[in-house]
């Protein structure tokens, strides 16, 4: 209940100051005047002007409030290192059981900082501030941090937290923690397949110094690089880059002794691979009406660089013309298949038969070219039917299928169930459809004796097309020379362009068109685990996140080869998956985590807002055992912690339930005031 005297004049305030200078100035007179009566006459305008002023006595009813406290529970990766998890849980059930037994304190409990995939670092006073949005400053009693002391989002200064309360920190973990971490301080984000690039990178210890580590490099799994540092070295690796798409090098330290956790001992690099100029021979033999869809293809893409060879003149033609007169260029032979076969990505043989141009050695030379890790088309007609067949050279070392003969008849081109499971040709537009909604084919090349399973089948469901691998390389056999037809248009086309491109990148080793392959992809908030495969089926694949946290995942069929699985991407950094052959490695979000670039707790990054606050930063972990701080209530102060004692706030707030007032010049009482004062003045003028 709370009492006091309100002032509601009755006229505006202007008028009411007027009279009240008018009365002071009368009053002046009377007194400077000695006039009878003086002090009477001044008495009774002074009741004038309070009953102008119109006083009131107030009476409150007020309510008191409950002060706030908050308590804020880190519940970042980083908290699940060592014994901190159970520390943080047994820190905030004492913590809220002390909170509670205070009177008038309302306490609330926010968990922040857990992992989500996209926030880089601990955030715990955005949490906080979230917290407290409702409450106001004066009921705000202070807010507690159970966290291991490496926050991201420290406010600059006192003022920034929002509140005049004390902000008090209790840190999990041990005192004497030790942990290394590799550090990338540069790193190319793109490189071109086949040049070499730089990786900048740091060996950091906490807790240590002048130890030593066996530092192992890898791409996409493969050692390249092994080389010992101590504490607080740099070096630089040189990566080739092997293929386009993501180049994955992974950079792994050796465990130290006792370390917090392994987690931070591999740091991971993603860079993408992208060619330069991808050189492709093309070598075209007897003209045909289907000879340029091979170069039309190629000479579009501006990524391609092609030298392009017709054999329009065999050597052994003579007719006479001299040789000053004409105007065909030689084959450069020698230079093209011994001297700088090896710079080239691709050799296409387009309906190309033996006519003495290529000696039989060089035939090996490509064989040799192909199992190093070369590629080689054939798209065949007849020619690889007759005598001067390229089968019966050493080429046929590297061809998938020998040739029998040559079938003439009008057929629509299949997809085999290979086919259907085959990145290649794996949803060719048109092949859902009975018959393939493209133009028929009318020829093919038999064979026998193919060393793999057909991806598209022609007359009589005879293989059309073939893709195998032979040593380091792989050979693509087009059996039929009438895929021009598709690109002309004939009886509508078809999809010459996804078919012969897919294919020529294949035969390129670009790792998206794989048989066999494991992948990882982000995909929104989501990590999607992707398995590429031939088989029926797929064993399940176990995913560990960058917290070291396992997770074995089934594969649910999605498209014909293609097994899928989605699980949220919550953490920062380098995911892996494995089904016990294949391996994936992706990074999530920036290359050093802030998560996990300080993992050892610390009481120092906090103390310096606390202290300002009149709070603390203390640990509460001593060996095996809690050491928690009695919670005290503090009416007014400015320090609030102590020797074994941290305190908050109480406030003093209340809201106004009811209101009394009580005029003090209305009614009679007013009357018989303002009555008197004038009798007053009259009697002391009579006498």
């Amino acid at each position: 209940m709370n009492y006091g005297i309100a002032f509601t004049p009755l006229v505006p305030t202007i008028v009411l100051w007027l009279a009240i200078g008018a009365i002071a100035v009368i009053a002046a007179l009377l007194l400077i005047g000695r006039s009878r009566a003086a002090w009477i006459r001044v008495a009774a305008l002074v009741l004038i002007a309070l009953a102008l002023a119109n006083p009131q006595f107030t009476r409150e009813d007020r309510e008191p409030l409950t002060s706030v406290a908050a308590v804020v529970v880190d519940k970042s990766p980083s908290q699940n290192f060592g014994d901190r998890t159970k520390q943080t849980q047994a820190a905030q059930e004492a913590l809220v059981d002390g909170l509670k037994k205070i009177k008038g304190l309302e306490v609330r409990v926010v968990d922040a900082g857990q992992a989500d995939g996209e926030t880089d670092g601990t955030h715990l006073f955005g949490a906080l501030t979230s917290a407290l949005s409702d409450v106001p400053v004066d009921r705000v009693a202070g807010a507690f941090l159970i966290t291991d002391g490496r926050v991201h989002d420290i406010p600059g200064n006192v003022a920034a937290l929002g509140f005049q309360a004390p902000l008090q920190a209790l840190i999990t973990g041990q005192k004497a923690e030790r942990d290394r971490r590799v550090a990338i301080t540069a790193a190319p984000r793109f490189g071109i397949v086949g040049q070499p690039q730089t990786i900048s990178f740091r060996l950091d210890d906490q807790g240590v110094s002048g130890e030593s580590a066996k530092v192992v490099i890898r791409r996409d799994g493969e050692v390249i690089s092994e080389r010992t540092l101590t504490s607080g070295q740099s070096a630089n690796v040189d990566v080739d880059i092997k293929h386009e798409g993501q180049n994955i090098v992974e950079i792994e330290a050796s465990p130290l002794d006792n370390e917090l956790t392994l987690v931070n001992n591999r740091a991971v690099v993603s860079i993408d691979g992208v060619r330069d100029k991808l050189r492709v021979l093309l070598v075209s033999g007897e003209p045909h009406s289907g000879e340029r869809t091979w170069r039309n293809l190629l000479k579009s893409d501006a990524s391609v660089d092609l030298v392009h060879f017709t054999i329009l003149r065999p050597p052994e033609k003579q007719d006479g013309t001299p040789i000053n007169e004409l105007s065909l260029i030689a084959f450069p032979t020698r230079e093209l298949f011994q001297q700088k076969i090896n710079e080239f990505q691709l050799i296409i043989f387009d309906r190309y038969a033996r006519q003495g141009v290529l000696p039989i050695a060089y035939f090996d030379n490509i064989a040799r070219y192909v199992r190093n890790g070369g590629a080689v088309l054939v798209s065949a007609g007849p020619d690889y039917a007759s005598n001067t067949s390229i089968w019966r050279t050493p080429l046929d070392s590297v061809l998938p299928a020998e040739p029998v003969g040559v079938t003439e008849k009008p057929f629509y081109a299949h997809l085999s169930d290979a086919g259907k499971r085959h990145p290649v040709t794996r949803g060719l537009e048109g092949s859902a459809s009975e018959p393939p909604h493209w133009s028929r084919f009318f020829r093919t090349v038999e064979t026998r004796n193919a060393v793999s399973p057909p991806v598209m089948t022609g007359a009589d469901g005879k293989p059309l097309l073939l893709l195998s691998r032979f040593g380091e390389g792989r050979v693509a056999l087009l059996l039929s020379d009438h895929i021009w037809l598709w690109a002309r248009g004939y009886e509508g086309g078809g999809p010459h362009l996804d078919l012969l491109r897919r294919m020529s990148h294949w035969l390129m080793k670009q790792p998206d068109l794989d048989e066999e392959a494991l992948r990882l992809q982000i995909q929104g908030k989501d990590l999607v685990v992707i398995r590429q495969t031939m088989a029926d089926t797929v064993p399940p694949v176990t995913v560990t996140s960058p917290s070291g946290t396992t997770r074995e995942l089934a594969l649910n069929q999605g498209d014909p080869g293609e097994w899928r699985a989605t699980l949220p991407a919550n953490e920062l950094g380098l995911w892996q998956a494995t089904d016990g052959t294949l391996k994936a490695l992706i990074n999530v979000g920036p290359t050093n985590p802030k998560e996990f670039s300080e993992v050892t707790s610390t009481t120092e990054t906090l103390k310096a807002l606390t202290q300002a606050t009149g709070g603390d930063t203390r640990r509460i972990a001593d060996g095996s055992s809690l050491d928690m701080p009695r919670i005290v209530p503090v009416k007014s102060s400015t320090l609030f912690s102590g020797d074994g004692w941290m305190g908050v706030r109480m406030r003093d707030a209340s809201v106004v339930k009811g209101v009394g007032v009580l005029p003090m010049f209305a009614g009679l009482v007013g009357l018989l005031l303002l009555l008197g004062a004038l009798a007053a003045t009259w009697v002391r003028e009579g006498r």
